[in-house]
C-alpha cells in the first residue's frame, strides 16, 4: 500500500555510521598522539603532510583504513566522528574511497581536494589533498567590488544619457512653444 496524500511521513537524517571494522577509540587515540592513524609503513610520510599543513595554519588529521567501507559515506562519517572529538580538518583514506570533515574549510574545497586524493598511495593522496586545500581560492571580494563598480558606472552613464536627452527634449519643446523650431524639428539658422 502506498502512502496517501493525507499520511504524514517523518523523514530523519540517517545516523552517522562508522565502518564496523574501525575501532573508533584506538583511531582517536592514534590521531591525538601525532595527527595520524595509519598502518606503520605510511605513518612517517603522513606525519610530514600533517607538519606541512600545520606550517600553513591547518590543523590536519589523517586516518588511513585498510579495507573498503561498504558505503563511501561511512568514511565521511568517520572523518566527522574524528573531527567532532579533535576538531580541525580530517582526511580519511581507504582503498578507492575518501572522506573529509573540516570545521574551517568549506565543503567545495574539501571535495575538490578529495578528487585529487584517489591515487592508491596514502602519502601521495594526502599531499595532493593538501595542495588543493592550500591553493589560493577565487578572490570573491575583489570580483564583487569590481562588479559593483561596473554596474555603478553603467547606471551613471545611463542616468547621464537620459538627463541629456531630457534636457534636449525640454529645450526643443521650449523653442517650439516660442515658434523657434520648424515643423521638421530643426532650428532655423538665423535663431542659432
Amino acid at each position: 500500500m502506498s502512502p496517501s496524500p493525507s499520511d504524514h511521513i517523518l523523514s530523519m537524517p540517517a545516523p552517522a555510521e562508522v565502518p564496523t571494522f574501525v575501532d573508533l577509540s584506538s583511531t582517536l587515540a592514534d590521531v591525538a598522539d601525532d595527527g595520524v592513524a595509519a598502518p606503520g609503513k605510511d605513518v612517517a610520510g603522513l606525519e610530514g603532510v600533517v607538519a606541512r599543513a600545520s606550517e600553513h595554519g591547518i590543523d590536519l588529521s589523517i586516518v588511513v583504513v585498510d579495507a573498503p567501507a561498504p558505503l563511501d559515506s561511512q568514511l565521511r562519517d568517520l572523518a566527522t566522528s574524528v573531527g567532532a572529538t579533535d576538531g580541525g580538518t580530517v582526511l580519511v583514506l581507504g582503498p578507492g574511497q575518501v572522506g573529509t570533515f573540516s570545521d574551517s574549510i568549506d565543503r567545495v574545497t574539501l571535495e575538490a581536494g578529495q578528487d585529487q586524493a584517489y591515487t592508491g598511495d596514502p602519502v601521495a593522496s594526502a599531499n595532493n589533498f593538501l595542495d588543493v586545500v592550500l591553493e589560493p581560492g577565487t578572490p570573491w571580494t575583489a570580483l564583487t567590488v569590481a562588479l559593483v563598480l561596473v554596474v555603478a558606472a553603467v547606471l551613471s552613464g545611463t542616468w547621464w544619457a537620459n538627463a541629456r536627452r531630457y534636457d534636449a527634449a525640454r529645450v526643443t519643446a521650449d523653442r517650439r512653444a516660442r515658434g523657434q523650431v520648424t515643423d521638421g524639428g530643426a532650428i532655423p539658422a538665423d535663431d542659432l
